[in-house]
Order: C-alpha cells, then sequence, then structure tokens
C-alpha cells in the first residue's frame, strides 16, 4: 500500500463530498479519484465529528430544536447541499420521466420540479424530526453521515453506471471500484457501529437501501448516475435515524 496515495485520496475524497479545502497537494488522476472512494464514509465521520461537536456548543445556549436546525443548516453548506441535490434531481427524474433517455435527461436539468422540491422538503423535515427525537442526538449526528456514505460504494461495486461519460463529475469516482476496498469501508463502517452498539440499525439501513432503492433505479435506469448516489447517501441516513429512534 503506498501511503502517500492514501493520505492523498483521503483527501481528494474531503475535497470531492465539502467544501473543506484540500491542504496537502494532490497529484489528481481519474485512478486517484477511483481509489479516494474508498473514504467517503470516513469524510462522514468526520463531518458527522463537526456536527456533534457543534450541536454540543449550541444546547448551551439555545433548544434542541434551534440546535438541530442551526446544524442542519451548517451541513447544507459545508456540503454544498451535495446530496439533496441528488435527492431532488432523482425525485424529478424518476417521478417525471416515462422512459429512460427522459428520466436521465430530467435529471441532469439543473431546475428543480415538483417532485424534487417535494421529496427535498420531506427529507429535510423528516430529518429534523427525527434527530430531535432521539435520546443522543449527538449519536444521530455523528454517525448518520458515515453509515449513509456507505451504500453509495455498493451502489458503484454492483451496478452499471448510466449517463453520459463525457460530462459527469462521477464516472472517475464510478468506475473501476475494487471490491478490496468495498470491504475494507465496510469492515470501518461494522466496526464503528460495534463501538456504539449500533451494529444492527447500521446494516439494515445500508443493506435495505442498497436492494430497495438498487432495485428501482435497475429498472427504472438500467443502473445508477451521480445524482442517485447522492440520493442513496440521504435515504440511508434517515432510514439509520428512523431505527435510533425505535
Amino acid at each position: 500500500m503506498n501511503l502517500q496515495r492514501e493520505w492523498q485520496a483521503f483527501w481528494l475524497a474531503l475535497g470531492f463530498l465539502t467544501r473543506i479545502p484540500m491542504l496537502v497537494k494532490v497529484d489528481y488522476s481519474p485512478q486517484l479519484m477511483n481509489q479516494c472512494s474508498v473514504y467517503f464514509p470516513l469524510v462522514g465521520l468526520l463531518l458527522g465529528g463537526l456536527y456533534a461537536g457543534f450541536y454540543s456548543v449550541l444546547e448551551l445556549w439555545w433548544p434542541p430544536l434551534v440546535c438541530v436546525l442551526l446544524v442542519l443548516a451548517f451541513h447544507l453548506w459545508v456540503t454544498g447541499a451535495f446530496h439533496e441535490d441528488g435527492m431532488a434531481d432523482s425525485a424529478d427524474g424518476l417521478g417525471g420521466g416515462y422512459t429512460v433517455a427522459r428520466r436521465l435527461e430530467i435529471m441532469k436539468d439543473s431546475r428543480i420540479g415538483t417532485y424534487g422540491a417535494a421529496a427535498l422538503i420531506m427529507v429535510l423535515l423528516l430529518k429534523v424530526a427525527l434527530l430531535t427525537e432521539l435520546p443522543s442526538v449527538w449519536l444521530g449526528l455523528l454517525l448518520a453521515p458515515a453509515v449513509s456514505r456507505l451504500t453509495p460504494l455498493c451502489l458503484m461495486r454492483w451496478l452499471p453506471y448510466v449517463t453520459d461519460p463525457d460530462g459527469s463529475k462521477s464516472k472517475p469516482v464510478a468506475e473501476g471500484f475494487s471490491r478490496d476496498r468495498l470491504l475494507a469501508a465496510v469492515t470501518g463502517i461494522v466496526i464503528l457501529a460495534l463501538v456504539f452498539q449500533v451494529v444492527i440499525a447500521a446494516l439494515v439501513a445500508v443493506v435495505l437501501v442498497f436492494l430497495v432503492w438498487g432495485a428501482m433505479l435497475k429498472k427504472s435506469l438500467g443502473g445508477y448516475t451521480g445524482d442517485a448516489l447522492g440520493a442513496s447517501v440521504v435515504l440511508s441516513e434517515l432510514l439509520f435515524l428512523l431505527l435510533l429512534a425505535v
């Protein structure tokens, strides 16, 4: 293992998923972009640490609902609403298109439609409601971003990529994803979940969204797109929080 390449891959993953500036020089290549995907859950854990820490400071002055809303606002800023945009585009495409070509065309449109707006409002409201009802809000904030970012790795491993190969931001990430790197990511999440005794919730959230959302994508699109990967993160996060709230 080339530790310098792995270090660069982590920072590339951080720069790809967030607005956080990369503090190291990265020798970019499509291969390194593909290599960085294994670090998506680790980036999620870093974000979760920021969210949980931010919440812990805010709750010294404000009630839980206000704190959750402020943390959510911070999340949308620091990630550029990256995955939420994918959720809205996926809802528009799958809800408004009657052919594969038309669905993909709608998903590439930067404008948001009725399905996308409705889906975005509902997922944000549900996320706020679930977080405010959790016995340990910080635990949900810490773990949900890490657990949910394992699902797109599973989709990339077992579904084909279907979109314009020349104009896609996700293409270098999507191509040639190795089984060994997926196994490393799964092992890391399982260990993390075991530490906090939420392994069942984590595995159910990832596996169920992978199976159900993956089947929908296979039927409706023939595979996945970058937007569909973003949507899978949002859906996995919500399901994980739902299970924590039981």
